[in-house]
């Protein structure tokens, strides 16, 4: 076999690694953002009840300072200064206990914790902080580098995409719903067949340049020795494969992610313009 047949059946390999991992990656993170995104809207409030007890306590005493009538407080009646700054205490509890949706607060702290390090850093603790703590590294099997990556990489677009999605939903007009519930129509209904519709339309093109995104960070998965077309190309750089120094694999491997996110772009650009009937 010839050089050049050599580093091609190299790339070739590596290059099907990043196919694997892209593909599982999309396949994983599209609905995971979607869960993490209703994670992130979530309105449950377990203290709630306490929140619009104090809430409507202070909605009472709102009443009887305009009817001109007494409050009292353990027996004391209150003056009109004590009383508003006693409202204004009441709110702030209700405000607390209201806004305190630990779903929410719990994915959101996730987003923020993804989004704000990383991927290469991700990658790192994931594949080799388990060692640490457990009796055998959970990643030693054969693929164990690849499904690494896939968590790491799912989890990651998943976080991302839950922004987008959010944005989507919430770009949605409010009048489109109640225009929704008008016609008697349920919240699946209405999200199904109002929000959902237009939200693809919107969140379209920031998604398609996430996609475009993850075609190149999937070389970031060479951190941990996964094999796939830049840690292929790389390999002939330092003699692996009995080449020593030949740098042009190396560059080649760009006409490979050039190639494949241009037949994404295609894809996306003809999605974007079948979307076209909801403008």
């Amino acid at each position: 076999m010839t050089e050049f047949q050599t580093v091609i059946a190299a790339l070739n390999e590596g290059f099907i690694e990043t196919l694997k991992l892209f593909f599982v990656t999309l396949i994983g993170s599209i609905p995971l953002g979607l869960i993490i995104c209703f994670g992130s809207m979530n309105r449950w409030a377990p203290l709630g009840f306490a929140g619009r007890r104090f809430r409507a306590e202070k909605e009472r005493i709102a009443r009887a300072l305009e009817d001109g009538g007494e409050l009292s407080l353990r027996g004391r009646t209150l003056t009109e200064a004590e009383a508003r700054s006693r409202m204004k205490g009441l709110e702030r509890r209700a405000s607390l206990l209201l806004g305190f949706r630990p779903v929410s607060l719990l994915s959101r702290l996730v987003v923020w914790v993804i989004r704000g390090t990383p991927l290469m850093l991700q990658l790192l603790i994931v594949f080799y902080i388990p060692g640490y703590i457990l009796p055998s590294n959970p990643w030693s099997f054969p693929e164990g580098r690849f499904a690494a990556a896939a968590v790491m990489f799912v989890i990651n677009y998943a976080c991302y995409f839950s922004e987008i999605y959010r944005g989507g939903i919430q770009g949605v007009p409010v009048g489109q719903q109640e225009a929704g519930q008008v016609l008697g129509m349920t919240k699946g209904q209405i999200f199904r067949h109002i929000t959902l519709l237009q939200m693809i339309k919107r969140i379209v093109p920031p998604m398609a340049n996430e996609v475009i995104t993850l075609v190149k960070d999937t070389s970031l998965a060479r951190i941990i020795s996964f094999q796939e077309v830049i840690w292929a190309g790389y390999a002939f750089l330092k003699g692996s494969h009995g080449y020593s120094g030949l740098i042009w694999p190396l560059f080649f491997t760009g006409v490979y992610y050039l190639v494949f996110n241009g037949v994404v772009s295609f894809l996306l650009g003809r999605l974007e313009r079948r979307l076209e009937f909801f403008r």
